[in-house]
């Protein structure tokens, strides 16, 4: 009896396991949990992508493209590439199986359904937002509102999120659609960060955290 129970017990778990990756595997959008940690240097959009897919990856959702929602500004070598661009065509649904948006013009209306409760880690976690400790709502994106990059010769994306020091800016939007900046509610464009490095992107409400989207 005690064998069958134990059978049973490791079948359970076996099944439990499998349908939590089932699960995971239809993810196709998440909020970073943790980024790089050298502030708002990801390594260029190479590097962020890598995180992304790192990050699916150790959450039973790797298999697919994932892309991170970065705008950069043009270079004498390269043109701007528009955040909106790189991520596919959705739609997009968090860890818990929640669509936050069909498609690219949907994602940048004001019917989608990004917000603290869906704008979730890659393993289903809430990231602490506005009122939290501690506040961690600024999310690089380098992005205007309509997900393109600024065409002016400011730095809003930390030298194309190559760089790490303390001046220089990264925009930024708030995950949980609350806060300060010139546009507060905005999940990909409230205002600039103070500087580049990991404690400045904390000194002003975030720690680096990145938007990531599966174009596959």
């Amino acid at each position: 009896m005690k064998k069958n129970v134990s059978v049973m017990c490791v079948l359970g778990l076996t099944m439990g396991i499998s349908f939590a990756s089932a699960e995971d595997s239809n993810m196709s959008f998440f909020l970073t949990g943790h980024g790089p940690g050298d502030g708002a240097n990801l390594g260029g959009l190479k590097g962020a992508d890598a995180h992304c897919a790192a990050l699916a990856e150790s959450s039973g959702a790797g298999g697919k493209t994932w892309r991170a929602y970065l705008s950069t500004s043009a270079t004498d070598d390269a043109a701007a590439v528009n955040a909106r661009d790189r991520i596919g065509s959705g739609p997009w649904a968090n860890a818990h199986g929640v669509q936050v948006a069909a498609d690219v013009d949907d994602l940048h209306s004001d019917s989608n359904k990004l917000s603290k409760a869906n704008s979730i880690s890659e393993s289903g976690d809430k990231i602490n937002g506005r009122g939290d400790s501690p506040n961690r709502h600024d999310i690089l994106t380098g992005s205007n509102l309509d997900g393109t990059a600024h065409a002016d010769s400011a730095d809003h994306s930390c030298q194309n999120w190559t760089y790490s020091g303390s001046d220089g800016s990264a925009q930024v939007g708030h995950h949980d659609r609350q806060g300060g900046g010139a546009n507060p509610t905005s999940w990909n464009n409230a205002h600039g960060s103070r500087g580049c490095s990991q404690d400045d992107l904390i000194g002003t409400g975030g720690d680096g955290l990145f938007y990531c989207f599966a174009i596959d």
